[in-house]
């Protein structure tokens, strides 16, 4: 079983910048993929980054240029770089990670862009 802990969320104004973090509690070398997903009410919710074990990263084109994934191994830790923000990133961030065919979910943490 994998633990998610997310952290990082807040309220920021437009342009501005946001980090999130997602500690797990296992050797994340042990997971197949990292994927910060993201909710807005009314919405469905989205894959926003992703980074495999090896390395990977892909982003959906809405946070490209934007957004950045990446890992800290020897701390366990995913995060989420999040600049230039625009109103229409509010919404609950989810770190999620796959580990043996099965998709852990992380608690969410909100993120809030307004003015």
């Amino acid at each position: 079983q994998v633990h998610l802990v997310e952290s990082g969320g807040g309220l920021v104004q437009p342009g501005g910048s946001l980090r999130l973090s997602c500690a797990a509690s296992v050797t994340i070398f042990s997971i197949d993929d990292m994927v910060w997903y993201r909710q807005a009410p009314g919405n469905e919710r989205e894959s926003v980054a992703v980074i495999t074990s090896g390395g990977s990263t892909n982003y959906a084109d809405s946070v490209k240029g934007r957004f950045t994934i990446s890992r800290d191994n020897a701390e366990n830790t995913v995060y989420l770089q999040m600049n230039s923000l625009k109103l229409e990133d509010t919404a609950i961030y989810y770190c999620t990670a796959l580990l043996n065919g099965f998709r852990y979910w992380g608690q969410g943490t909100q993120v809030t862009v307004s003015s």
